[in-house]
């Protein structure tokens, strides 16, 4: 069943969506304001966020952009702002689909389908190159047998580098899946979580090359 926070102070539009939503088998959690919806969003991992631009404490936009610092879940805009600038700046800071209050409950569905679609293009449940293995729908990673403790954003970038195991994935591609398109530009962010995913592998037993370096390209997952 998966999870889908809502983050919006009005009860009314909470109420609704539960309602709508867990008719369909969702798991609904909730927040009122946007730091508490930061802390839901961290320690529940939902599996999609919606979100509401108008909030009392945080701006949506400032709520979607610190989330997009370490989460590249599913985020969709459920707001009155129709101005095409607010559309435009929740999409480039990461948000994924926008839609307007009042809103059609069978419309709101079918887009957060597609939003997971998606989030899981072709997954297979398992993934296994050399002595990795992931759970992509649990997301889970082991090594030799053993479950390696990584952090959200560390497992992200491995599972896009398993998804396309032996090919390059470009810097750009990574950043782009996991922080968002206004991260593009800072590659430093993957020199430093690379040196701890390889750091945790390396401990786990593979070797320190089972990741490669393509200089100034990308990274790749060695499978042979």
């Amino acid at each position: 069943m998966s999870s889908i926070l809502i983050i919006d102070d009005e009860p009314q539009i909470r109420r609704l969506l539960r309602v709508v939503l867990e008719a369909e088998g969702y798991k609904i959690l909730e927040a009122e304001n946007g730091q508490s919806g930061l802390v839901e969003a961290a320690s529940r991992r939902p599996e999609a966020i919606i979100l509401d631009l108008g909030l009392p404490d945080l701006p949506g936009v400032e709520v979607l952009r610190r989330l997009r610092e370490w989460s590249a879940v599913p985020v969709l805009i459920l707001s009155v702002q129709d101005a095409e600038e607010d559309k435009v700046t929740a999409l480039d800071e990461g948000a994924d689909d926008y839609v307007l209050k009042p809103f059609n409950s069978q419309e709101l569905l079918a887009r957060l389908r597609v939003l997971f679609r998606r989030a899981h293009p072709q997954d297979a449940p398992l993934m296994e190159v050399g002595g990795l293995k992931m759970d992509l729908a649990a997301r889970q990673a082991w090594v030799l047998g053993k479950e390696v403790d990584l952090t959200a954003t560390e497992y992200a970038l491995l599972r896009e580098l398993i998804r396309h195991a032996g090919k390059v994935v470009t810097q750009k591609q990574l950043l782009l899946a996991v922080w968002g398109p206004h991260s593009t530009e800072h590659s430093q962010y993957l020199r430093v979580y690379f040196s701890h995913i390889r750091k945790k592998l390396t401990e786990s037993g593979l070797d320190p090359e089972f990741i490669r370096t393509e200089v100034g390209i990308g990274y790749r997952l060695r499978v042979t």
